[in-house]
């Protein structure tokens, strides 16, 4: 089985940083450990005007944007 790390949507600093919107991983313990790399990474080397979080769906990791407006235009809603 595979495991996908899906960031929701790509915002201009995730677009800058070159990161995959999907990752895939052999093993959901792989795909767990890269997802919260990867949140750590876009909490403390992004901006600042997104706040992000992961969440599990289906034995895949969604890093997704919380609520709340920041205003930046790379999104349609949040």
């Amino acid at each position: 089985m595979e495991y996908h790390v899906i960031i929701e949507k790509l915002c201009s600093c995730a677009k800058k940083k070159g990161l995959d919107q999907i990752v895939t991983y052999d093993n959901k313990e792989s795909a767990k450990s890269a997802a919260d790399a990867q949140l750590s990474l876009m909490k403390n080397s992004f901006c600042g005007k997104h706040h992000f979080d992961v969440t599990e769906v289906d034995d895949h990791f969604v890093i997704g944007m919380l609520q709340g407006g920041c205003g930046c235009g790379t999104h349609e809603h949040h």
